[in-house]
């Protein structure tokens, strides 16, 4: 089970939120207003929000106009996961990552399956590293969003949680994780107990 280190400072990172949706606005976009809440109240900077349709190409426009900004280290992409004819955020997705994180959509569904049951097989979440950002993709409802960043996000983008977490992947000069690569001078210090 994750925990959080006590010797390790807060990392604040900047992050990007991105709603997929054909219907909503700012006024109606509670799961963009719920991330964009959580975010900040866990120390993390809103850098970005917008709204795009449900349309592969447009997706990856913004995802990739992001993906190149310094101040973007996170995107959190809220929509269009399902299986319906316009969900088309995996696949708008898919192909710009180097590395997919495919533990983040079978801990996402693992999660859900407590709320909605069976119906979870339905969730496409995706998420993978593009570059030296990550983005992780959930489904378009404030439970969904709740659910990935309550259960996921919140720690694995946190420098303080052990064994591991996503910080040093994004920010080059955050600490690698316990399990990470250790020199030999550290590994023989940790085993003294120093």
């Amino acid at each position: 089970m994750a925990h959080v280190h006590a010797d390790t400072p807060f990392a604040p990172l900047g992050l990007a939120v991105l709603t997929v949706s054909d219907t909503r606005g700012f006024n109606e976009d509670g799961s963009g207003d719920l991330l964009g809440e959580r975010l900040t109240q866990a120390g993390h900077a809103l850098v970005e929000r917008q709204i795009v349709p449900d349309d592969v190409y447009r997706i990856r426009a913004v995802v990739s106009a992001w993906v190149v900004r310094e101040d973007i280290q996170v995107i959190l992409v809220n929509g269009g996961t399902g299986f319906m004819p316009r969900d088309t955020t995996p696949e708008a997705l898919a192909p710009l990552f180097d590395k997919s994180v495919e533990g983040y959509g079978e801990l996402f569904r693992q999660l859900s399956l407590e709320t909605i049951g069976t119906s979870t097989i339905q969730s496409r979440a995706v998420a993978g590293l593009i570059d030296r950002t990550l983005v992780f993709a959930m489904p378009g409802s404030p439970k969904a969003c709740a659910t990935a960043w309550d259960g996921i996000l919140a720690a694995q983008l946190d420098a303080r949680t052990r064994p591991c977490n996503f910080v040093a992947m994004v920010l080059p000069e955050a600490k690698h994780c316990g399990s990470r690569q250790v020199s030999a001078d550290e590994d023989v210090a940790e085993r003294a107990g120093a």
